[in-house]
């Protein structure tokens, strides 16, 4: 069989052909290696490697105090009026108390960090392993490298009292309706999640009403777990209250998970 035909036929050669080493996350989900391996290359080490990541990240970030997770796209370049109303966002919540946690990348992640900076908070950047190289921007001074996305997902998740999400794309809207699934099947509760930018938001949340809530596939009460605006101070103050009164966004989320709680009771 000739070289270019054994890459046609092996999706793994076809997969470092395009994008260089494979990740970790690559490896994990490529399924049962062919041939002999060294143990450090199962899937048996993996987990060990895993279990190494979620103790390295609840060691670090222990002892942080109450934050906010920004997303939003990696994108963005600095003088974009996104990019600089994130650092505004930014700033205005570490004004108020709040650490920051973004991706730790470029974009509206190191806008996030850069407004943390600014506000004289901890600016946490949880970083994650790619085909292509990613740099921690140059305003984290707390991070962490991260293998696989879902151990650090749990993280961006576990630290933060809020999520506020700015314009992105396929990464941005796995964390919202990650987010928003855990909200509703009360994994977490008390939990605001904030969508910046209407303009740029409006679409997807007609599109939530008039083919999910329409269609059935979920409750008006689901609805009310997002929480759209264009100011600084309405983000600020609506995860403020959150902490403030919690009965606030409790009772909102209630409306949700009792009609999740109905729909998987059904047999």
């Amino acid at each position: 069989m000739s070289s270019e035909q054994n890459t046609v036929d092996n999706p793994n050669i076809n997969r470092a052909a395009r994008t260089g080493r494979p990740t970790e996350d690559e490896r994990l989900l490529s399924g049962a290696a062919l041939g002999g391996k060294p143990f450090y290359e199962t899937d048996t080490w993996r987990v060990m490697r895993i279990m190494g990541e979620f103790v390295e990240g609840f060691d670090v970030l222990a002892e942080l105090d109450t934050a906010v997770t920004i997303f939003g796209s990696a994108r963005a370049k600095p003088g974009d009026a996104q990019y600089e109303t994130a650092v505004t966002v930014a700033q205005t919540l570490g004004e108020a108390g709040f650490n920051i946690i973004t991706g730790g990348g470029p974009g509206i992640m190191e806008a996030g960090n850069k407004g943390a900076k600014l506000a004289g908070v901890q600016s946490v950047g949880l970083n994650i392993e790619l085909p292509f190289e990613q740099h921690l921007n140059p305003y984290v001074d707390l991070s962490i490298d991260f293998r696989y996305f879902f151990t650090r997902k749990v993280m961006l998740v576990k630290y933060a009292q809020a999520f506020v999400i700015f314009p992105g794309g396929f990464g941005t809207m796995d964390e919202l309706f990650e987010s928003l699934t855990l909200i509703q099947t009360g994994k977490v509760q008390n939990f605001p999640v904030v969508l910046f930018d209407t303009s740029y938001w409006s679409g997807l949340v007609d599109w939530l009403k008039n083919s999910m809530l329409a269609g059935g596939k979920i409750s008006p009460d689901d609805l009310d777990l997002l929480i759209l605006t264009d100011s600084a101070e309405e983000a600020r103050d609506a995860i403020v209250q959150s902490l403030q009164d919690q009965n606030w966004r409790l009772n909102q989320e209630e409306g949700a998970r009792h009609e999740a709680r109905k729909a998987y009771g059904r047999r």
